[in-house]
């Protein structure tokens, strides 16, 4: 949301624009994999405290900037840090959770980023209004530190009916490979996350650019569809762990969820031909269905795969979501560079929520877990 506010010191493109985010998802698609295994060789406690600790300095980095390429660099230490959060949070929900309250359980955590994009757009608009965009960065930094400590104090070891966890055979990435299931999940993930990165990273500049938007009208109105996110969450991990506790299988409880939010995505198609109150309808709709979508995906590896596997497999389907944004970025900023406008960039996106479940139903014909022999 800070961009308007940097462009007026640091010019940038749509295509610059475009390279900032993907200099960010190309280091947190590579953290999200290998931040996935860090998780399950050191640990959920030992391995969050290295990503946040991480994450925080780059995110304060970002003040220090001076012009395109040290803002790049930033960007790109950013996504190293942010990468293993995913993972790390899945890992503790399969830890902790029973396969009835996994779904409610993750839910809550991606509600949770819902909740900090809700108060972020007010929040950004008065640190700038205030004093300078840079604050945001020095701003969002220190929370970060400051959650480490509170990590540390409150996180107890794992309970002790895990603690022979570690002591699992670990299964390496070469092997998951070879099961559909991790390449279902990770096509499913490339093509759903190429859109909600693109909702993530341009809905503020298509306030500005389009609808003519300044930064306190984009702070006004720009914490809506995160709201809407947020709810997207609880609904979609309360409504399947709901299912199960109803006697339905885990197969149609985790599969009718996911259906049905794909299922509303299409709707983001009618954005351009829309007044301005329905356009920010019509993302809210499409941020709920995503974050609903969303926790239904990052639960299934922990439904499928044994506990020593789940970070990895997690790292594994992050990896493929955060290459999807990569791609899907560069094509937008491209297209729209060179002419062809939001409504072909939102009428693909508008799609691929819909292809990566029919990639799901083919490549995950049954949630439930996976049998995996011992090595001998």
């Amino acid at each position: 949301m800070a961009i308007a506010a940097i462009q007026r010191e640091i010019p940038i493109s749509n295509t610059q624009f475009s390279q900032l985010q993907a200099a960010f998802l190309i280091a947190y698609a590579l953290m999200y994999a290998g931040g996935g295994k860090l998780i399950d060789v050191l640990g959920t406690r030992r391995g969050f405290v290295w990503i946040m600790l991480t994450w925080s300095l780059a995110c304060a980095s970002h003040g220090f900037a001076t012009g395109f390429r040290t803002l790049a660099m930033s960007r790109f230490l950013l996504g190293f840090g942010e990468g293993g959060a995913f993972p790390a949070a899945t890992k503790a929900v399969a830890e902790r959770f029973s396969a009835n309250q996994r779904s409610t359980a993750m839910g809550i955590i991606n509600a949770g980023t819902a909740v900090g994009a809700v108060f972020a757009p007010p929040a950004i608009a008065a640190i700038i209004g205030a004093s300078s965009w840079r604050w945001v960065f020095f701003a969002t930094g220190a929370i970060g530190l400051a959650w480490i400590f509170w990590w540390l104090r409150e996180y107890d070891p794992l309970p002790s009916g895990t603690k022979d966890e570690a002591k699992q055979e670990q299964i390496g990435w070469l092997r998951l490979l070879t099961y559909k299931e991790t390449w279902g999940l990770v096509l499913a993930k490339f093509l759903s996350d190429a859109a909600w990165y693109f909702y993530l990273f341009w809905l503020p500049k298509y306030l500005y650019d389009v609808r003519g938007f300044d930064t306190k009208s984009v702070g006004y109105y720009a914490w809506i569809p995160y709201a809407a996110a947020g709810v997207g969450s609880l609904t979609g991990g309360w409504f399947s762990s709901w299912l199960l506790q109803r006697g339905r299988s885990l197969n149609f409880s985790r599969k009718l969820t996911l259906g049905m939010s794909a299922a509303l995505m299409p709707l983001v198609a009618f954005v351009s031909s829309s007044p301005v109150e329905m356009a920010i309808a019509l993302f809210s709709v499409a941020f709920f269905g995503q974050q609903s979508w969303s926790t239904l995906v990052m639960i299934l590896p922990a439904d499928l795969f044994p506990r020593s596997a789940v970070g990895s497999v997690a790292g594994l389907v992050g990896f493929g979501g955060a290459m999807g944004g990569v791609v899907f970025n560069l094509v937008a900023g491209y297209l729209l560079d060179h002419g062809y406008g939001y409504d072909l960039v939102l009428g693909m996106v508008s799609t691929f929520h819909v292809i990566a479940f029919c990639i799901i139903l083919l490549a995950v014909r049954r949630v439930e877990p996976l049998v995996f022999e011992r090595k001998t």
